[in-house]
């Protein structure tokens, strides 16, 4: 039976998304080139990974003379809220008031980020009130 297809991005995947999302498109060896530079990477693997992106709908691919080059649809911030909404889910049970709590009681949240938190939430308190009427 085939395993579902995830609507987030695994560990792998990323790291080639951050290659796309940094170059803005590339070709299979340009990125294997690039990720070999932390960790030797197979052609073949790279261009596994490519194909699995393209058929979840993450890239696209445009073809120059023999290469296939390959950009994002996903945009970093849509990734992020895709794996943030798995997190919640799957970890908290859908509460998103669950997952800020675990962060500022059981990180290492230091004190200027707890005030970046603040704002945010009078930001949001805001707009929800002047979407509100």
């Amino acid at each position: 039976m085939a395993r579902k297809q995830s609507s987030t991005l695994t560990e792998a995947e990323n790291r080639i998304m951050e290659v796309l999302w940094q170059k803005g498109e590339a070709s299979v060896q340009q990125v294997v080139d690039i990720l070999s530079a932390e960790r030797k990477q197979a052609y073949t693997t790279i261009q596994t990974f490519l194909g699995i992106l393209k058929d979840k709908g993450f890239v696209k691919t445009r073809k120059e003379g023999r290469a296939f080059l390959y950009s994002p649809i996903l945009s970093r911030a849509q990734a992020r809220t895709q794996a943030l909404k798995h997190l919640v889910g799957s970890a908290f049970g859908g509460s998103t008031s669950a997952l800020a709590q675990h962060l500022l009681n059981d990180s290492d949240i230091d004190e200027q980020e707890i005030l970046a938190l603040e704002q945010a939430i009078e930001a949001a308190i805001q707009t929800k009130e002047e979407d509100n009427g």
